[in-house]
């Protein structure tokens, strides 16, 4: 099954209330289209969340990303900042795939990493507490919620 047809399909099973849950060819047409990704951005003001997403990105096998070097502070002015961040990377750029990270929700929420493709889809998340509860580096918080996100999908590690 394609990509946009099981997205299609997907749609149309809900709109028929015949739709009862994921499939396992959902979830791997999914990790077929970031496996293919030739271009995926982290839009970021320096390199530090790159190197550790690269990290994560090789140790499942998945291609590199770039940075992106934008100014996303504006992002935190929205409902959702790390889905902000991630629209504003996909409109000033060509791409299939975005890697953002920042705030879930208000200040205090905790932070979202979230994988969209090149229609501003989501195709999967990971999450972690505010940094004063959980109290790790950012390195570790990012390495943790890429790792999350990734076998929430069902991608095991390579190496």
């Amino acid at each position: 099954m394609a990509f946009e047809k099981m997205i299609k399909n997907a749609f149309d099973e809900s709109r028929n209330n015949c739709r009862f849950g994921d499939t396992i060819e959902e979830i791997k047409e999914i990790q077929d289209y970031i496996k293919n990704a030739k271009k995926i951005y982290i839009p970021n003001k320096d390199g530090i969340k790159v190197e550790v997403l690269n990290k994560v990105l090789s140790e499942y096998g998945l291609p590199n990303a770039e940075i992106l070097q934008i100014n996303t502070n504006t992002a935190d002015t929205n409902r959702i900042p790390a889905l902000a961040k991630a629209y504003m990377a996909l409109d000033q750029s060509e791409c299939d795939l975005i890697i953002a990270r920042g705030r879930l929700g208000i200040p205090g929420s905790g932070s979202l990493l979230i994988f969209i493709d090149n229609k501003g889809r989501i195709l999967t998340a990971g999450m972690s507490p505010s940094h004063v509860i959980h109290q790790k580096s950012l390195e570790e918080a990012v390495y943790e919620e890429a790792v999350e996100a990734l076998e929430k999908i069902g991608f095991e590690k390579v190496i």
